[in-house]
């Protein structure tokens, strides 16, 4: 599962980030790398973070994901990232949807 892992676009996305803003070297990146092993201190594991929704135009909650525990690893970012990425899609047309029934009671 790695290997497919290591050749997404999300993985190499992520690597990209990693490697331009963050200055990891390539070698250290792999999807069974933690967060925890990149060199990166709280706060630039936090900028990590946020560079990473950035990219993916998404925000990641809390309980599907927090940086700060222990052997959150490059394939677990993946994953919920592909799952917000893929649950997202929908979310802005029923967001949307919402907003409009309330505008339109008090009309």
């Amino acid at each position: 599962m790695s290997s497919s892992v290591s050749s997404s676009p999300t993985f190499n996305s992520i690597a990209t980030i990693l490697e331009t803003d963050f200055r990891v070297e390539r070698s250290a990146i792999s999807p069974a790398t933690a967060l925890s092993d990149l060199g990166l201190d709280s706060l630039a594991l936090m900028e990590f973070v946020f560079a990473v929704e950035d990219a993916f135009h998404l925000r990641i909650p809390e309980d599907r994901l927090d940086p700060r525990e222990a052997g959150i690893t490059l394939q677990r970012l993946c994953e919920v990232i592909d799952a917000e990425s893929a649950s997202g899609a929908a979310a802005p047309a029923a967001a949307s949807a919402q907003s409009i029934q309330p505008a339109e009671a008090t009309a």
